[in-house]
């Protein structure tokens, strides 16, 4: 019996597999998709006309899109896919980039996000594709200037690409000590504060065990509603918020409603 069982699980999630829809993209009509349509049409006629001008001097492609819908995919999954599925740059060299957002998802999935081929991460590398979506296009974004974001940040990865490989270097190197600089302040303030809050709700709850034992030996016993009066329990409440606030603290960070996005995860 439990053989059987076996096998009409495996048959149930290989019917399941075959029942579930296919991940599907926008059809890739020219160097500037807007299948979210948020984009006006002289906006996007100038943006195409630099992106030709771009691929026609240099031989390196650069597509700007929208996208309407995820499909519950991750912003740097997706942008993986995506660039796989259009097939952007030139196959031998991979020389090709997207510059995407996703302006009907929740706050935190919108991006900006920027996905290089493997042929232009020396151009657009990492630190560079994030400085250029959080200081270029994010502060657009969340003042509602979606045009003028994609612009801005169009703008910045055509510039970065037709720069000759030492002012693109210098860029890069310059993009590159902003970065680590922003992450090394964020990082050791979080750390510095989640240090010192651990230490604090450890000591806390040692001098709330070291009272309620006292108190056991006394006959006392603790009730709830007693901690207001408690010693013991206010420490152990303080020590609770402080948790929690540290928790707070890490979550606002990491969440800011257009994200920052990156690039560099290139496809081959």
């Amino acid at each position: 019996m439990s053989r059987v069982l076996s096998l009409f699980a495996a048959l149930l999630i290989l019917i399941g597999g075959a029942a579930a829809p296919a991940q599907t993209f926008p059809k890739f009509t020219g160097l500037v998709v807007d299948a979210a349509n948020v984009l006006p049409p002289e906006t996007e006629a100038e943006l195409t006309a630099k992106l030709e001008g771009l691929q026609k001097d240099t031989g390196r492609q650069l597509v700007v899109a929208t996208i309407p819908d995820l499909q519950d995919y991750p912003l740097e999954d997706y942008g993986y896919r995506l660039g796989r599925a259009w097939a952007v740059g030139l196959k031998d060299v991979n020389n090709g980039a997207i510059l995407f957002i996703a302006p009907n998802e929740p706050k935190g999935k919108r991006g900006p996000r920027i996905e290089v081929g493997y042929g232009l991460e020396p151009y657009l590398t990492d630190a560079f594709s994030s400085q250029v979506a959080r200081e270029i296009m994010v502060p657009r974004l969340r003042a509602g200037d979606v045009p003028g974001a994609m612009t801005a940040g169009t703008d910045a990865l055509i510039e970065q690409l037709r720069a000759n490989p030492d002012e693109a270097k210098a860029r890069t190197d310059a993009a590159i000590k902003e970065f680590d600089r922003t992450h090394r302040k964020r990082s050791s303030g979080t750390a510095a504060f989640g240090i010192g809050a651990g230490v604090i709700f450890w000591l806390l709850v040692v001098v709330f065990i070291a009272l309620a034992a006292g108190r056991r030996r006394s006959g006392r016993i603790y009730r709830a509603r007693d901690r207001d009066s408690d010693w013991g329990s206010v420490a152990l409440w303080t020590a609770l918020e402080i948790a929690q606030a540290a928790a707070e603290s890490n979550r606002r960070s990491g969440s800011s409603g257009w994200g920052s996005g990156g690039g560099g995860s290139g496809w081959g």
